[in-house]
């Protein structure tokens, strides 16, 4: 009986940790559900370095990165919703 508790709590840990941010519907139309850009001009998002991703994104919302379409999409996103988002495409290999 313990063992099968382990067992599942190991799964729900695991599911848990991998399950994808809700806010990743926002980026899912050009860089991907998977983070691979079904679209040549936009970047795939998979794999990238966490840091460069969350700075691209504080950049496009203040403005340093001048791109309507990502300042509008990074617009509603707190500082901890573009860490979430950073490092969940950068955990994907």
């Amino acid at each position: 009986m313990k063992k099968a508790l382990l067992v599942l709590s190991g799964l729900f840990v695991s599911t848990h940790l991998y399950a994808a941010p809700p806010q990743t519907a926002l980026c899912a139309t050009c860089h991907g559900q998977d983070g691979i850009s079904p679209m040549p001009i936009y970047p795939n998002l998979k794999g990238q370095k966490e840091q460069y991703l969350y700075l691209q994104m504080q950049k496009f919302k203040d403005g340093s990165r001048p791109d309507p379409i990502m300042k509008g999409m990074v617009a509603a996103l707190s500082d901890d919703d573009m860490k979430v988002l950073a490092k969940y495409y950068a955990e994907l290999k």
